[in-house]
């Protein structure tokens, strides 16, 4: 590069270019409510079952001063096509005594949205929030097609910032939701869980439990959200025609994966690593890609079926994919484009 070139003024067409969008300003165009992640999130999935998109393995950051599970960075990059082609990156940290030693979320994220034309940066994204409402509407798109028609009890396992996205979802999405069974390590956290649910949204009924499998006896849906590193959900707990969501993907025992009727991912390369449960079952040899029923996509578009009668127990295993990050980011970025909200900065 000469001493010319580097002193050259930027174009004008990236002067001002890149839009900060903060939490406050993602909620003030719709991002504060399920119903613009269920419709990215579905879109996704399309784009998924049409293999418009490119999503690279998501490496994962971890310090040597750290052996617990949730002590992590990860980049998660995505690029998605479809009419409004983008790419972007979600850098998420989560870091598990946060709640307790600083009084922060556990998890805590950005979002990068590239330009699919000169891959400049055009957009930040505060996505904490984007994140656990993205993570809900992975589990209420898979609802509209493997749950029970009108199912009526969800128990939720975990009462953290995730379980409560998940509720939010059910309530928001699922009128014929009458109760919400709950559980956590922490009886005060399923207290405090249990006044937010009833103040938010009274019409839902809500009951704490003393133990997982309590919480679970008798549920239509079941999600876990923990962030265990110990499976320990067993397959006789569940209940004929349960939908069983395994948000945290390490709560479930092997046997679950074998024995279920359906075993349904969001994506498989991105299941089989990390020595995840399918990723032991695959290395030991009892589990393969073709004992596997379907990636969320090929049900979502009609190439494999969902769910068949009211009798099945349907395993879920969704380990998150970047192209849920993106094409919800691309959502909220379009509305505050339309809606002139956003910090606008300059790359120069």
């Amino acid at each position: 590069m000469t001493v010319i070139d580097a002193v050259r003024p930027a174009p004008a067409i990236l002067e001002d270019a890149l839009r900060f969008l903060s939490r406050t300003d993602i909620a003030s165009v719709g991002g504060n409510h399920s119903d613009l992640y269920m419709q990215a999130v579905e879109d996704g999935f399309r784009l998924h079952a049409a293999r418009d998109y490119a999503q690279p393995l998501k490496p994962y950051l971890r310090s040597p001063r750290s052996s617990h599970i949730a002590d992590r960075i990860i980049a998660m990059p995505a690029w998605i096509g479809g009419e409004d082609p983008i790419a972007g990156l979600k850098w998420i940290g989560s870091k598990h005594d946060n709640p307790a030693t600083r009084s922060l979320d556990r998890a805590s994220a950005v979002i990068v949205l590239n330009d699919s034309s000169t891959h400049f940066p055009i957009a930040i994204l505060e996505a904490g929030r984007i994140s656990a409402l993205r993570t809900a509407a992975v589990t209420g798109v898979a609802c509209r097609y493997l749950a029970k028609q009108g199912f009526q009890e969800v128990g939720i396992i975990g009462c953290g910032p995730i379980g409560r996205a998940q509720i939010q979802m059910f309530c928001e999405q699922f009128p014929h939701v009458r109760q919400i069974r709950l559980y956590d390590l922490k009886p005060a956290a399923v207290a405090e869980t249990a006044g937010w649910l009833k103040a938010t949204f009274p019409q839902t009924a809500v009951t704490g439990f003393g133990d997982p499998r309590s919480a679970i006896d008798g549920a239509d849906v079941v999600v876990t959200c923990t962030v265990t590193d110990r499976p320990y959900l067993a397959f006789e707990w569940l209940s004929p025609g349960v939908f069983l969501a395994n948000v945290s993907i390490m709560d479930v025992e092997k046997n679950v994966f074998l024995r279920a009727d359906k075993v349904i991912v969001d994506d498989w390369d991105q299941c089989n690593r990390e020595k995840k449960i399918i990723n032991q079952l695959v290395e030991e040899g009892s589990f393969s890609r073709e004992q596997l029923h379907a990636e969320l996509g090929e049900i979502v578009v009609g190439s494999r079926p969902g769910r068949k009668s009211d009798e099945e127990i349907i395993l879920l295993n969704p380990m998150g994919m970047a192209i849920d990050d993106i094409v919800c980011a691309r959502a909220i970025l379009r509305q505050a484009e339309a809606n002139g909200v956003g910090t606008m900065l300059s790359l120069f």
